[in-house]
């Protein structure tokens, strides 16, 4: 007989984006909820009586009313190899990537550290409800193996890609544009589409890769277009003008990816801060989906993005920690750092946009929407439980609270991973490794 879990407790479900219609109207709490899993995927939802009545057999875990169960979340931009220089000390980008990221990632050329690593962040980000990622690796391929591995091992789903370098950056940590070829397409060729993996052709960004490579890169992913392509853009003002003063031929930073074939429905940008009007026309016109890492671009001083602005092209965006230029693995820190930019330039979010951030629209921007980001019968059953009074603090302000989106707000702002009352990954309980 197939085993079937039944949760049940608030439920949290989306009916459409709340950046493109009044959140009121597209995302709302079940108080009396309920759904059913079943291999490996939601079976149903509905109301706690009605599905304990028609799955009597059925494995009932109980959650109580100050408990939301939600989306996994899903975070569409980190660098996994970065993991244990998160919050290293103050720098700007250009000199971050020299003093903290690029000599880590030299680490990383051991297989043996890589897979520690990668088994390290999987464990840290799902103790923060995070069952979903999209993570740049190394230019070594076996960096890929190791997260791919971690993942396969943990039954998560994943888009992850090598790291493409072959220029401004150190002695080791630099391919060719046809060793990134030939190594990015082994790497399709063995994880694309096997189990719960997504490959992504990664560049890093411009500046660490000549147009030649960023020209061999377009064409595996015209070879390739059900892959992602995933990359930096517009992070910082003098990142730009470094863009610039190496591709003085380009109308701007973006034109130095559509040049090269490198913008698409399925590209997915990282940052865009800094965007210029025809950036933002040309991306909205493609289909391109771009990812805010509040934290990040807050913690090396990046500046501020225009969720608003933006939104209203219908740009898809998502949301990420950016792992390690961000300084925390928590989604939850994500989205309040998001409504913390979104005060400083006179948005500020409501509590159902920022938790469909950090769900569906990061989902969407990776192009999984049809099959996690939401609780919908037929997604694939990655779930995030949340305890709205984690600690006395929190509970304290829960309890004043006149509406459960008071309470959720609360713990967005004030949570971490003590709020994190459970997480199903493909419809199995996840627990910390001991």
């Amino acid at each position: 007989m197939t085993s079937k879990t039944l949760l049940t407790g608030p439920l949290l479900r989306y009916a459409g984006d709340p950046f493109r219609a009044p959140w009121q109207e597209v995302i709302g709490i079940d108080t009396d909820g309920a759904v059913l899993l079943q291999d490996g995927h939601i079976a149903s939802l509905g109301t706690r009586a009605a599905l304990i009545a028609a799955h009597p057999q059925a494995k009932h875990v109980r959650y109580s009313d100050s408990h939301l169960i939600c989306p996994g979340f899903v975070d569409a931009h980190v660098h996994y190899p970065q993991t244990a220089i998160i919050a290293s000390w103050g720098k700007r980008l250009i000199d971050w990537l020299n003093d903290y990221t690029f000599p880590e990632e030299m680490r990383l050329s051991d297989p043996a550290y890589a897979a520690r690593i990668a088994a390290r962040y999987l464990d840290l980000t799902l103790a923060h409800g995070t069952t979903t990622l999209a993570s740049y690796c190394t230019i070594h391929p076996h960096s890929v193996d190791a997260l791919f591995d971690a993942a396969a091992t943990r039954g998560q789903r994943i888009v992850a890609g090598k790291t493409c370098m072959d220029r401004n950056a150190p002695e080791g940590l630099r391919d060719t544009a046809q060793s990134a070829y030939d190594d990015s397409k082994a790497l399709i060729d063995r994880w694309h589409g096997r189990g719960r993996a997504t490959y992504a052709i990664t560049p890093r960004f411009s500046p660490t890769s000549t147009p030649e490579q960023l020209a061999a890169l377009g064409a595996l992913w015209r070879a390739y277009p059900d892959c992602l392509m995933q990359t930096h853009l517009s992070e910082q003002t003098d990142e730009i003008a470094w863009v610039e003063d190496l591709h003085p031929q380009a109308r701007d930073y973006l034109d130095t990816y559509e040049t090269q074939g490198l913008i698409g429905e399925r590209a997915v940008f990282g940052h865009a801060i800094h965007l210029k009007p025809r950036e933002i026309d040309r991306i909205a016109e493609s289909g391109a989906a771009l990812v805010h890492c509040p934290t990040s671009n807050t913690f090396i001083g990046s500046g501020l993005f225009d969720m608003a602005g933006l939104t209203r092209r219908t740009i898809p965006v998502g949301l990420a920690t950016d792992t390690g230029g961000g300084s925390s693995f928590s989604m939850l820190r994500t989205m309040a750092a998001a409504y913390e930019i979104g005060q400083l330039r006179g948005t500020p979010l409501h509590a159902a946009q920022l938790i469909w951030l950090a769900t569906a629209g990061s989902a969407r921007s990776l192009h999984l929407q049809d099959r996690i980001g939401s609780l919908q019968p037929g997604n694939e059953a990655d779930l995030t439980v949340l305890d709205l009074a984690s600690t006395p603090a929190i509970a304290q302000r829960a309890a004043m609270a006149e509406d459960i989106w008071e309470s959720l707000f609360a713990t967005i702002m004030m949570g971490d991973d003590r709020a994190i009352a459970d997480v199903w990954v493909g419809g199995q309980q996840w627990h910390q490794p001991d």
